[in-house]
């Protein structure tokens, strides 16, 4: 009988150590019956089940066009391949990606799911003011030998939903979407990556799609650093496109005010104890899923290359950007201390990113009815683009 284990809660050593002829599954949303999954692979004894794909296909309720869905799947499953993983499969509903199977090199099955689109996002046209759309976009990769590979994604999916619930203005969070860029991908085993440009392309659609619903107001935030400067990008050219929304990301979370006042205050490592899968992180997940969280692998490494203007330290990063190797500053994947986290300064954490994101909201709430108040107004070329029958997303009407 075959035996499926979630991928996402492995660490980058046990990932190491798998077969490289385990059958691994990237899957368009959840559903499948396992039993229809071993039988199509023939039932191996074991199969890694990778987290699925939330949305982006026909029927998942936000669709993209498959060209752009499809360049980030295979990015995603290449990671694997280069990693030596013989036997790595894509899953999706039936009829998707048929004409384009070449892509994955053969490497489709099609199974019928369970129904589950993304479905409870409201009509932004039926009288009430749209709410902030939150994006949470988590990742899976390396976090060093004592914390599992969705530990992105379990921390900003969290925030998310708590700063929707305290928002004192609309807002809804769609689902966690649980990959991102990592161009460091090669130093650690278990890392994946979309690429950036098919990371950027995928969520350009994604918010051209719920422009073209009605949606106005976007915040994409990010658990995974590696994933920010495209975020930027991705902002910058949304905004280009679609003048007449308001879009904005922030670099990852606990970042602003609320968050590093909250920091500071409870923090126990000094400057270089949070970089990555540090004090920080590490205390979220303590709080969060403590099962998940292997302390007596827990290594310290603040031996990061650091000068005045470029040093490792979450948001405090100092002003030089730079991407030298991953594994030019730590041996076990780890930059930080994580040995001195504590649940209770995760939960403290936890909450404070929560209030910091709802804060953001209502921020983009603000700047959103203003800037469309002097829209209509006519304020500068407002007057001559309204007279011209521009729509709400800044294409003609």
């Amino acid at each position: 009988m075959t035996q499926f284990f979630t991928f996402e809660t492995l660490t980058w050593p046990e990932v190491a150590e798998l077969p490289r002829d385990t059958p691994l599954v990237l899957p368009l949303g959840n559903g499948y019956d396992a039993e229809k999954v071993a039988e199509a692979l023939s039932h191996p004894p074991k199969i890694g089940m990778l987290p699925p794909i939330p949305y982006g296909w026909p029927g998942s309720g936000i669709e993209v066009p498959e060209k752009r869905l499809g360049e980030l799947l295979a990015n995603l499953l290449d990671s694997l391949r280069d990693d030596g993983f013989s036997h790595v499969i894509g899953l999706a509903p039936p009829g998707v990606f048929q004409p384009n199977r070449r892509m994955f090199h053969g490497a489709l099955i099609s199974l019928p799911p369970r129904p589950q689109p993304v479905n409870s996002l409201p009509d932004p046209r039926q009288g009430e003011e749209p709410p902030v759309l939150v994006v949470p976009i988590g990742h899976t990769e390396q976090h060093g030998h004592h914390l599992p590979l969705n530990t992105d994604s379990l921390i900003i999916q969290t925030i998310a939903q708590k700063a929707v619930e305290i928002a004192d203005q609309p807002a809804r969070t769609l689902p966690v979407f649980p990959y991102g860029v990592s161009t460091h991908r090669t130093a650690f085993a278990g890392t994946l990556n979309t690429g950036g440009r098919a990371f950027e392309k995928f969520w350009l659609a994604t918010i051209d799609h719920l422009v073209w619903r009605g949606f106005d107001r976007f915040y994409l935030i990010s658990g995974h650093g590696g994933s920010c400067s495209f975020l930027v990008n991705i902002i910058k050219y949304a905004g280009e496109r679609h003048t007449r929304i308001f879009a904005a990301t922030t670099w990852l979370h606990t970042s602003d005010r609320i968050g590093m006042e909250s920091l500071k205050a409870h923090r126990r490592s000094n400057t270089g104890g949070m970089g990555h899968a540090g004090e920080l992180e590490t205390a979220m997940v303590l709080h969060l899923r403590p099962d998940l969280v292997h302390m007596d692998r827990c290594v310290d490494e603040i031996d990061f290359i650091a000068t005045d203007s470029y040093f490792m330290d979450w948001a405090e990063g100092g002003v030089l950007v730079a991407n030298p190797p991953w594994d030019d500053d730590t041996k076990t994947g780890a930059y930080g201390a994580g040995s001195l986290a504590t649940s209770e300064n995760g939960k403290t954490w936890l909450a404070a990113a929560a209030r910091e994101k709802a804060d953001h909201i209502s921020q983009i709430h603000e700047q959103q009815r203003r800037r469309e108040a002097r829209r209509i107004r006519g304020f500068g070329r407002w007057g001559k683009i309204l007279a011209a029958g521009i729509d709400r997303s800044g294409t003609s009407g």
